[in-house]
C-alpha cells in the first residue's frame, strides 16, 4: 500500500491535493463519530431520580413524536394561511397544426347574399401562447376559519406535548421506585441470610456438643435455604424492572444503569397537603378538551356562515404568437392583459351546509358530555388516589411500629434460646416475623410514594417546565 501511494505521488502531480482531501474528510468522520459517541454516554451509569426524568424528557420516543406532531401542526397551519399571499402562476405551449381548422366567411364581391361562402384557414400552422396570471384573495370563508383556529391549534399540539412529558415523568417516577424498592428488598433479605447463616453455624456447633438435636440447624438450614430462593426471585425481578425503567426512559438496553436514592429523604418526600380543593382546569386532559370545545364552536360557525361569498382580485397577461413558418413564430406578439375581480357565491349545495352545520352542533354536544364524563372521572381518581395515599400513610405507621415490635422480640427470643430457655423454632419464627414486617415495610413506603405520585396527577399538580 505504501508502495502504491509513492507509485500514485510520483505519476500525478496533483494527487497530494486528493490525499489532503481525503484525510480531512476521513478526519471530519471520525469527528462526527466521537461526537455521536458522546451523546450516548451523556447519561451516567448511576444515576437518581431527577436524572433519569430529564433524561426522558429528552429521550423518551413518545415526546419526541409529540415534538414532531408539533411542528407538524405549524406547518399545516402555514399551508392552511397560505391561501392568503398572491398566488402566481405561468401557463405557456407550443401547438403545430397537422391539420389547420377551417372558418368560412361570406362572399363579399357577391351581394346580396354573399354566397357562395369562401373557406379559409382559421389560424396559421404554428401557435404558441401563454398566460401569466395573479390572484389575490380578499376574503374566503375557509381562509378567516383558519386564521381563527390557527391559535387553538398550537394551543393543542402543546397541550398534547405537555400530556405526554406528564405521563413519562409519572411513569418514569413509579419504575424508578418500583426497582428502589426492590433492591431495598434484596438488602434486606441479604440481612436476614446473614443472621441465617450466623444461626446455622450456632445452632450446628450447639448439636455437635450435644446440647442440642440436629431438628434446630436443620430448620435453620430450611428457613436460610427459602430465603437465599427469595433472594434469587428478588434478583432476577430486579433486572426485569430495570429494563422497563431504560424502555420508558429510551435508553438503549445495552446501557448499564443503578439507581441511587438518599433513603433518609424517603419520609420526609411524602408528605402533600390533602386539604385543598380539587381544581379541574388543573388537569391537562380538561384543558385539552376546552381546546376541543373552543374548535368546535369555530368549526359551527364555519358552517354558519359558509353561504358567504368568496372574493378575488385577478390580473392575467397573455402573450400570442402565431406564424405558418417555426422559424418565425416569436417574430410577432400579440397580447392580451386584464385585471378584473371575481365573486363567488354558493346558491345551492344540495343542503351540504344545512346538514354540516347540524353536525357540528351535535359534535359540540357531545364534547360537552365528554366535559361532564371527564369531570367525574377526575372526581373518582381524585378521590381514590387521596384514599390510597391516607390508606398507606396509615400502614406505614403502623408498619414502622410493628418493627421495632419485631426487633425487640427476636432479640429477646435469640437472647433466651441462647440460656436454654426458648425452643428453636421461636427463633426461626421471631426471624421470620423481622423479615416480614421489614419487607412489609419498604412495601408500604414505596406504595406510599406511588399513591402520592398519582395524587399529584390526580389533582394536577404536576407541571413540567
Amino acid at each position: 500500500m505504501k508502495y502504491f501511494f509513492q507509485k500514485m505521488h510520483r505519476k500525478d502531480p496533483i494527487f497530494k491535493k486528493y490525499q489532503s482531501g481525503l484525510i480531512s474528510v476521513l478526519f471530519l468522520v471520525i469527528s462526527n463519530f466521537l461526537a455521536g459517541q458522546t451523546i450516548h454516554d451523556t447519561l451516567p451509569s448511576n444515576v437518581t431520580l431527577s436524572q433519569c426524568i430529564t433524561y426522558a424528557l429528552a429521550n423518551q420516543s413518545l415526546i419526541k413524536q409529540s415534538l414532531l406532531d408539533e411542528d407538524i401542526n405549524r406547518r399545516n397551519i402555514r399551508i392552511a394561511l397560505s391561501g392568503w399571499y398572491p398566488q402566481l402562476e405561468v401557463d405557456a405551449n407550443v401547438q403545430h397544426f397537422l391539420q389547420v381548422p377551417t372558418a368560412y366567411y361570406p362572399n363579399l364581391n357577391n351581394p346580396p347574399a354573399y354566397t357562395p361562402f369562401i373557406a379559409l384557414p382559421s389560424t396559421p400552422t404554428n401557435v404558441s401562447s401563454g398566460i401569466f396570471s395573479a390572484n389575490q384573495t380578499l376574503y374566503s370563508n375557509n381562509l378567516f376559519f383558519a386564521a381563527r383556529t390557527s391559535r387553538e391549534l398550537r394551543n393543542q399540539a402543546s397541550e398534547n406535548t405537555e400530556n405526554s412529558k406528564i405521563n413519562t415523568y409519572v411513569d418514569v417516577t413509579k419504575a424508578f421506585f418500583d426497582v428502589l424498592l426492590t433492591e431495598e428488598q434484596l438488602n434486606v433479605l441479604n440481612e436476614d441470610i446473614l443472621r441465617l447463616q450466623h444461626n446455622y453455624k450456632d445452632a450446628y456447633n450447639f448439636y455437635k456438643n450435644g446440647l442440642t438435636d440436629k431438628i434446630d440447624y436443620q430448620r435453620t438450614e430450611i428457613s436460610l435455604s427459602n430465603a437465599q430462593a427469595q433472594r434469587k426471585s428478588t434478583d432476577e425481578a430486579l433486572k426485569a424492572k430495570y429494563s422497563v425503567l431504560k424502555h420508558l426512559m429510551g435508553v438503549v438496553p445495552e446501557k448499564h444503569l443503578t439507581v441511587s436514592y438518599d433513603s433518609s429523604k424517603f419520609e420526609n418526600e411524602i408528605l402533600i397537603d390533602t386539604t385543598k380543593n380539587l381544581d379541574y382546569s388543573n388537569r391537562i386532559e380538561y384543558q385539552l378538551l376546552q381546546t376541543s370545545l373552543k374548535l368546535q364552536n369555530f368549526g359551527i360557525s364555519y358552517y354558519k356562515w359558509s353561504f358567504l361569498p368568496t372574493l378575488s382580485a385577478f390580473y392575467n397577461y397573455d402573450p400570442s404568437y402565431a406564424n405558418n413558418q417555426f422559424s418565425d413564430l416569436y417574430n410577432n406578439n400579440n397580447p392580451t392583459s386584464l385585471f378584473g375581480l371575481k365573486l363567488t357565491l354558493p346558491l345551492f349545495q344540495g343542503m351540504i351546509r344545512q346538514e354540516n352545520f347540524s353536525k357540528a352542533k351535535l359534535q359540540y354536544q357531545r364534547l360537552q358530555l365528554g366535559m361532564d364524563y371527564l369531570k367525574s372521572a377526575i372526581s373518582s381518581e381524585y378521590t381514590q388516589a387521596l384514599a390510597g395515599y391516607k390508606s398507606n400513610m396509615n400502614e406505614l405507621r403502623v408498619a414502622k411500629k410493628n418493627i421495632t415490635i419485631a426487633k425487640d422480640i427476636f432479640n429477646t427470643v435469640k437472647l433466651q434460646y441462647d440460656k436454654g430457655i426458648k425452643a428453636y423454632l421461636e427463633v426461626i419464627v421471631s426471624e421470620t416475623d423481622l423479615r416480614t414486617a421489614e419487607l412489609n415495610y419498604l412495601n408500604i413506603l414505596f406504595q406510599l410514594l406511588t399513591s402520592k405520585m398519582d395524587l399529584e396527577k390526580a389533582s394536577g399538580d404536576i407541571k413540567i417546565n
